[in-house]
Parts: structure tokens; sequence; C-alpha cells
């Protein structure tokens, strides 16, 4: 079984900030560092490291060989990932010391993702298999169509949040995944409960407070893990690509939220994205002692 991924790819950049800055304010950053991140790549990471196989479909620049190398060095397979005259997609990250974040990206390659490098990778897709999208490419209801041609089980991030985006691409995703507040803005501008959804399962993450799994089988809710957070940035990037991990090697839906969640609670301890995410037997060390 495979996991695939449309996903982005980011170059990070991140900041260590005394505060989160106000509007017109100008602060120093207390610490500097570069790595490797996008929604799509942290997933895949995550996935991978969680005992997946995976096959990465993404868009980098022509001339980009730190992101080249940076994602040969974390194992993702190359064969789906195109070279565009776009620039590479980056992030500024700034984290309070508390842990939180404020992110601004720029989607550059991500945006142009190829209709034929996607039916390419996704030719060999099956029934058992899954597809991760998210928000922050070109082409996310192209590859979910294609996908369910092949009875593949499609997650999609509803982040960043966009009503249009979600309701043109909602038909064809069988896993929903929020957090709580996409899920409260979501029921807010539709006005349909989340349990009304057209989707096999809606999962919400709720950080501290735990995630919930939502469909017509199962409704439960697994409480989080208690750690000393770092750096939250990816936290939810960690948990959809374990989540997926997990229920590709034939976990219970329970069995895979709670290992989805203790894979988040141990990234969030890690500074930095994808370089952060847990390998499996971090994971299952982690459970054990819990």
């Amino acid at each position: 079984m495979t996991v695939f991924n449309l996903g982005s790819i980011n170059i990070d950049h991140f900041y260590r900030m005394p505060h989160l800055p106000q509007p017109g304010e100008t602060l120093a950053a207390l610490g500097f560092e570069k790595g490797l991140g996008g929604k799509g790549a942290n997933q895949s990471v995550a996935a991978l490291r969680g005992g997946a196989r995976v096959v990465h479909i993404g868009a980098i620049g022509k001339g980009d060989g730190w992101t080249n190398g940076q994602l040969a060095l974390l194992g993702l397979d190359m064969g789906s990932i195109a070279r565009v005259d776009a620039t590479t997609g980056h992030a500024i990250i700034l984290t309070d010391p508390a842990g939180e974040n404020v992110i601004i990206i720029h989607g550059g390659a991500n945006r142009t993702q190829s209709e034929e490098v996607i039916a390419r990778a996704l030719g060999s897709g099956q029934a058992a298999d899954i597809l991760l999208l998210q928000n922050e490419t070109s082409h996310q209801v192209e590859a979910a169509i294609m996908a369910r041609e092949h009875q593949m089980r499609v997650f999609y991030s509803a982040a960043p949040f966009e009503l249009a985006p979600l309701k043109a691409i909602l038909p064809h995703v069988t896993h929903l995944l929020m957090n709580a507040g996409e899920a409260a803005a979501l029921e807010a501008e539709t006005g349909t409960k989340l349990a009304d959804l057209p989707v096999q399962v809606v999962v919400v993450t709720r950080g501290a407070d735990g995630a919930d799994w939502i469909s017509a089988e199962h409704q439960f809710h697994a409480p989080a893990f208690a750690v000393e957070p770092v750096d939250t940035t990816g936290a939810g990037d960690c948990f959809a690509g374990s989540l997926a991990a997990a229920l590709d090697q034939g976990m219970t839906p329970e069995q895979a939220l709670r290992f989805a969640s203790a894979a988040a609670a141990i990234q969030v301890t890690r500074p930095g994205t994808a370089g952060a995410m847990p390998e499996y037997h971090d994971v299952d060390v982690f459970l054990a002692s819990q």
C-alpha cells in the first residue's frame, strides 16, 4: 500500500521572537534557522517516518539545489517532483517563547503543478491507497478526481482555510482534516454540521484538547498527550501524515488517532518542521511510556 501526496514544498525561514509582533511594531529576532517545510513535505516526511511507503508529487525551482538535496536527505522519492521555472515556495515563520507562531507563505512552484505528472504518479494507485492533499498547491481537484477513479482514499487538510477551494474539492474527499478553528469557520459559513458533510470521515484536531473522529461508524474523542511545547509549527501536518501512515498500516481509527496524537506531541517538543517529524520507533516508545 502507498501514501501519495500532492503537496507543497517550501523553504522555511524560522525567526525566534521575544513575542509575536503587533501591527506597526519592529522587533529584533532572537535567532534564525532555515529548514525544509511546506504542509505537503511535512506530511510526507511524517508518513514516511510513520512507516508508510510515500510518493510525493510536487514542484521546486529549477536551480534550487538546496531543496533538492534536503528532500533526498529526508528520504523522499524524487521521481514525481518536477523542476519548474517558478521559484521554490517559501515561508516566514515567527515563533514566540511559548511555541506559538505566525506564518507567511509564498506559493511559488507549488502553484504550478503538472496534471501529466500527477496522472503518471497516481497511475499505480489502488483501492487501499491514500492521497494526501492540502490547500497549498494547484490541481487539487484534478488529483482528487484521479485518485477516486482508482478508488483511493482522499485525505484533505483544509488549510490554509478558504471556503471556495474546500467546496470545490469536497465531493471527491473521503477524509476531511481540520483544526478546531477551521471546523468552526466551515460550520459558520455553510450552516452544515460536521457530521452532515458529504464525506466518510471528519477529523478535527484541537491542540491540547485532543482530536475528534466523526463518521457514521465511529464518533469518539482522543485526548492529547501532555508535553512542554517548543515549537508548534507543523504539528497539524505531523498529525495528518502520521494518521495516514497508521491507517495505511491497518490500525483501527482509535489506534490511528492515538498514534497520530503521540507523533504530534513528540514533534512539538522539537524545533523545526519536516526534520522534526518523529520516527515510528519514537512514537512506539512514547506510547509505551504513557
